[in-house]
């Protein structure tokens, strides 16, 4: 795999509000231990939307990674224009720092926000990109990306096409086996 397409809750819907919150360590390590072994077998480029939440801890992990594998190569495609034109003035510079980084930044319309279908074509535009999807979901908890799920899903029947979840329960499993090698000290 040469292209993967990372995606997944909103911060809000995991009820995180800061960035300094404990479970994004969490789930960035969940991230890391998934992306790691794809990194390892050629994977060339991240693709995410640029969205708050998963896509930009999903970021940091890639930066980190890129220490060990300058390869490694960032991809910043958002659905519309200024997305973060709304967004707190935090997040917008956390925004702004991961685009700094990125290798590539374009947006899939040209144009600003208009109306959900920008997202759906967003949606599309990774599946047919990438050839594969990470993505922290869970099913008993519905959320945003749902939609990029279900697609994916489809995608799946005609294509072959990756498609790895990070759940609640492989959260779970992150936070114990860290708090393992806390422990162990």
């Amino acid at each position: 795999m040469k292209v993967l397409a990372i995606s997944g809750y909103k911060p809000f819907e995991l009820g995180i509000f800061k960035n300094d919150h404990p479970s994004v360590l969490f789930i960035k390590a969940a991230i890391k231990k998934s992306l790691l072994p794809m990194v390892e077998e050629g994977l060339e480029w991240v693709l995410i939307s640029g969205q708050l939440g998963v896509e930009l801890w999903a970021a940091e992990v890639v930066f980190e990674l890129q220490m060990e594998f300058p390869d490694l190569k960032l991809a910043v495609i958002t659905p519309f224009l200024d997305q973060q034109a709304s967004w707190k003035e935090n997040n917008r510079e956390w925004y702004e720092s991961i685009l700094a980084q990125a290798d590539f930044i374009d947006s899939v319309t040209k144009k600003g926000y208009e109306k959900p279908w920008q997202f759906r074509l967003k949606n599309q535009f990774f599946i047919e990109k990438s050839e594969g999807l990470l993505l922290l979901y869970d099913q008993e908890k519905e959320g945003s990306p749902k939609y990029l799920y279900e697609m994916a899903l489809e995608y799946q029947k005609r294509y072959s096409y990756s498609i790895e979840l990070i759940t609640f329960y492989d959260l779970q499993m992150i936070v114990e086996e860290e708090q393992m090698k806390l422990s162990d000290f």
